[in-house]
């Protein structure tokens, strides 16, 4: 997952309203979200290559979603998978912001990663800032840098975003937003160690080349009842699908 915008208690009919990208290699196997089976209270996208995910539900009311913090040059090929992350807290009983501390710890482990995570509250953590984010209500991006990083990407999805849900939006107004493919001007580019050619390539929200870009767009709103709706589509990108798919639910919230 590589671009978020949410909103946080700062709508009238939603809790929480996000739109999102996930951008992968296009070769990377990759199952649309759905029930899982081995874990069927979970809904979510699924890496199949290391079993985890960028952004899943939980019938609990649980929610988790992580994007990677893009730092080429400290990758470590050994390092655990952040796609663990997300699911690790959905499957737990711990308070977002007691795994986020946990998480805190032992960020180490991981290449640079972001983590949100909603309950009762919403946390940040990432392990290029090595602290805790206790989330207060308003509109929020994110990249492959910190939260609200103002990269032009994340700035210009904020700014649509925010557009759209002083509307009378449906999910398919999110998902078509998060469809721009405008690139940022050479002097906005951020410098995270790709070459010209690619950080060109990856400033858009919706990106597009060859062999990586965004496989899929995701919208999803929480009302103040607890009914959850989550719709995903999938780009025809490598030898993945073009579809929509869609989800609806009561949180099942915990006695």
């Amino acid at each position: 997952m590589c671009l978020i915008t949410l909103a946080y208690k700062a709508h009238p009919k939603y809790k929480f309203i996000l739109a999102a990208n996930r951008d992968e290699f296009y070769a990377r196997p990759t199952a649309v979200v759905d029930w899982w089976e081995d874990h069927n209270e979970i809904l979510g996208g699924r890496d199949l290559q290391a079993l985890g995910t960028w952004m899943a539900f939980h019938k609990n009311g649980r929610f988790a979603a992580v994007t990677n913090y893009r730092d080429i040059k400290n990758i470590k090929p050994e390092a655990q998978s952040r796609g663990d992350l997300p699911v690790n807290f959905l499957l737990s009983d711990q308070s977002p912001e007691s795994y986020a501390e946990e998480v805190n710890q032992a960020g180490r482990n991981y290449n640079g990663f972001n983590l949100l995570v909603l309950e009762q509250g919403l946390v940040h953590v990432s392990n290029y800032e090595k602290k805790v984010n206790t989330l207060g209500p308003g509109i929020y991006g994110l990249s492959n840098a910190l939260l609200d990083t103002p990269w032009p990407k994340v700035t210009r999805a904020k700014r649509r975003f925010s557009e759209v849900i002083q509307t009378n939006f449906t999910l398919e107004d999110l998902i078509a937003m998060m469809q721009d493919d405008t690139t940022a001007q050479d002097n906005q580019l951020p410098e995270t160690g790709l070459d010209y050619e690619r950080e060109k390539a990856l400033s858009a929200m919706c990106i597009r080349t060859p062999d990586y870009g965004t496989c899929c767009s995701t919208a999803i709103t929480i009302d103040h009842d607890g009914h959850v709706d989550f719709m995903e589509k999938s780009y025809p990108v490598g030898n993945r699908s073009e579809g929509t798919v869609s989800f609806n639910f009561k949180i099942h919230e915990k006695v």
